[in-house]
């Protein structure tokens, strides 16, 4: 389903002559893309980007040029990527845009999908007697808005919200996800 959504987005937009770009977090993911790259390939994130504020990527260059073209960017396997990735490209575009406001990504469309049940959560230094503290100082009414986020999440990836369809949905993105 997700490929789908991905394929309608892509045709509507080059349908009026417009530039899309794929980019996928890892190279096996961006070989199933339509002129697909990595994402650190496509806009020049550093590998360690704990380093690096900006991508290696300039307003001037070609890369700069084709990315301010450009109308919509379609990132696949996005939740396998660091949230310093993320951060580093909005830092990027909102230079090469020239939109230092507080449009994310230099108010540029970014379609980001990925199937988040693949990841798993990672806590650092976490073992059994934390975890076991974590669960019992998380208030009832907190516990309930967690469990709420994972059925909802579940449901988007398993395509059951606003059923019956033929495929495609429109999705409301819940207000404090945004």
């Amino acid at each position: 389903m997700v490929a789908y959504a991905y394929r309608r987005a892509k045709e509507a937009i080059r349908s009026r002559g417009d530039i899309v770009l794929n980019v996928a977090s890892s190279g096996i993911a961006s070989l199933l893309l339509e002129g697909g790259r990595t994402a650190h390939s496509r806009f020049g994130i550093p590998l360690d980007v704990h380093e690096t504020p900006i991508c290696n990527m300039s307003r001037s260059s070609d890369q700069g040029q084709l990315v301010q073209e450009s109308k919509l960017i379609i990132w696949d396997e996005a939740p396998m990527m660091s949230k310093y990735c993320f951060e580093t490209l909005d830092r990027s575009l909102k230079d090469i845009m020239r939109d230092h406001d507080d449009k994310p990504f230099g108010g540029k469309v970014i379609l980001f999908g990925g199937d988040f049940r693949q990841i798993l959560p990672i806590i650092v230094g976490a073992g059994m007697r934390k975890n076991m503290r974590l669960r019992q100082n998380i208030i009832p009414k907190e516990a309930l808005e967690i469990d709420e986020f994972l059925k909802w999440i579940l449901d988007v990836g398993e395509g059951r919200l606003n059923e019956p369809n033929d495929g495609v949905a429109d999705i409301e993105i819940l207000e404090e996800c945004l």
